[in-house]
């Protein structure tokens, strides 16, 4: 048996090389697949902060007060339908709350809001609001609040 020649030498040391830079390059991309879905993560929570802290600010709270003054789902939806009718200041009041929750639904329908995160954090506050408001939503017409309907539905289903 002879020695390797140059030609075989260099091939050997070239080839450890590159197996060396693949599994490098391997690492690296799933470190950067990892930090891909921390910062997903991360950017979830900041989300679900912002709108839980809207959930407590003054113009939601004014509206969960209004709200609160009706003894059935039946009484809302009429003081409502008047507010409406007469372009009362007390509609736009109540419209921030279906607003709001139209605004969740959407997030979580286009991806941008962790279902699971919201499932956890207002899952049955907001199943129990949909049924609160849902005749106000039917009086006012066909495909009103959509995302927030169908927000709901999913959290039924779980």
């Amino acid at each position: 048996m002879s020695a390797p020649n140059w030609a075989e030498e260099v091939t050997a040391v070239a080839t450890a090389l590159g197996s060396v830079g693949l599994l490098s390059t391997v690492g690296l991309v799933l470190l950067g697949g990892r930090q891909v879905r921390e910062t997903e993560r991360a950017r979830h929570a900041q989300l679900a902060a912002d709108f839980l802290r809207r959930w407590d600010e003054d113009n939601l709270v004014e509206t969960r007060r209004l709200v609160a003054q009706y003894e059935s789902r039946e009484a809302l939806a009429s003081a409502f339908r008047e507010f409406i009718a007469t372009n009362s200041v007390s509609a736009y009041v109540l419209y921030r709350e279906l607003d709001f929750f139209e605004q969740l639904g959407a997030l979580e329908s286009i991806g941008a809001f962790d279902f699971d995160l919201i499932q956890t954090l207002v899952g049955r506050l907001l199943v129990e609001r949909f049924d609160l408001w849902e005749p106000s939503i039917a009086a006012m017409g066909d495909d009103r609040y959509p995302n927030f309907a169908a927000l709901a539905a999913k959290l039924r289903r779980r």
